[in-house]
């Protein structure tokens, strides 16, 4: 087993494990401007971000900005059979409204629950008053469409989009997961919720192990499918994706998180600056390693291309499986 239920400081040491101390203090408050939080605290401006530097990202359908506007929702779904209603604002999946199909004023979630329009204009007021952002600050609501994830995806995610959060320090992708849903999440791909979490090779895009509660699992709970044949298409160009968050933001530290579009690919889903711990205990290795190795290199006259940190990171961070 990676770690023991009880365990000590030095064997946290001697694996390599970051704690949120030293997060905090060498990563986040070392390397990530706090004037530059905003740009990834608010979905809305990532996107834009993220658009200019010609990325992709889901397309936005519309912005509730205010009480008066909630009933538009209706109208300007219309025209489109699912979408997703998100905080801008917002954290840990929290207040995300997931609709796959809608008829007549009834709108079903992936759960197969069905709920009415005064649902719906209910969460998108919660979503204002702001009860899922982050302090508790007024919000705006996110209405995007929804995305179609690829079929290669199809048992190891449950009611859900899986999505991968890669680490990106310095420009470097160090570590990577994928974030599957489960009954016991609600479809979201929450790991604190129950979501399973597969550490994926920096090298290859497959599976080096899994993780559900702390705990390590082989099989998704509710499919059965075996996590360990899991494997990302397009690999090297979802972690280019990545890697050049740190173009759009300047952010030294930071998440993305990303999903694969059966039809565009891999998309940007949103960046965060200060990026849970929970990567590790799904890799089966601590992260301390990777970013000193990224530090020793310094500072180049010439700074590397997103791919060719993306093929430096895949050179030296490639795991072999803990299945």
């Amino acid at each position: 087993m990676f770690l023991s239920r009880y365990t000590t400081p030095w064997r946290l040491r001697e694996r390599g494990i970051m704690g949120m101390n030293k997060r905090n203090h060498s990563y986040i408050g070392r390397y990530n401007d706090r004037s530059l939080y905003p740009l990834v605290d608010d979905k809305l401006k990532t996107k834009i971000i993220a658009q200019r530097a010609g990325a992709t990202v889901p397309e936005l359908i519309g912005v509730i900005r205010s009480q008066v506007h909630v009933k538009e929702i209706h109208d300007m779904v219309r025209d489109w059979p699912g979408f997703v209603i998100k905080p801008a604002q917002g954290s840990g999946g929290k207040g995300i409204l997931v609709i796959i199909k809608h008829e007549n004023g009834l709108y079903t979630k992936p759960s197969g629950a069905v709920i009415n329009k005064q649902d719906v204009e209910r969460h998108i007021t919660n979503t204002l008053a702001g009860l899922f952002s982050l302090g508790g600050k007024n919000d705006v609501a996110m209405v995007e469409n929804l995305i179609q994830f690829d079929n290669v995806f199809d048992g190891f995610s449950f009611e859900g989009v899986p999505d991968i959060r890669v680490i990106v320090f310095k420009g470097y992708p160090v570590m990577a997961m994928m974030r599957c849903s489960t009954a016991a999440s609600d479809g979201k791909a929450n790991l604190h919720q129950g979501a399973v979490g597969v550490g994926i090779d920096i090298a290859s895009g497959k599976a080096v192990r899994a993780v559900q509660f702390n705990l390590p699992v082989e099989r998704h709970p509710d499919t059965e499918r075996l996590l360990s044949e899991l494997s990302v298409p397009n690999w090297p160009k979802l972690l280019e994706l990545a890697a050049s968050a740190w173009e759009m933001t300047g952010l030294g530290y930071l998440g993305t998180d990303m999903v694969l579009d059966k039809i565009k690919g891999p998309m940007v889903l949103e960046l965060n600056a200060r990026p849970g711990l929970a990567i590790q205990t799904a890799n089966g290795c601590g992260l301390l390693p990777r970013l000193h190795h990224i530090e020793s290199l310094g500072t180049p006259s010439k700074m590397p291309t997103p791919a060719e940190r993306v093929a430096y990171a895949a050179e030296q961070f490639g795991a072999k499986p803990q299945f």
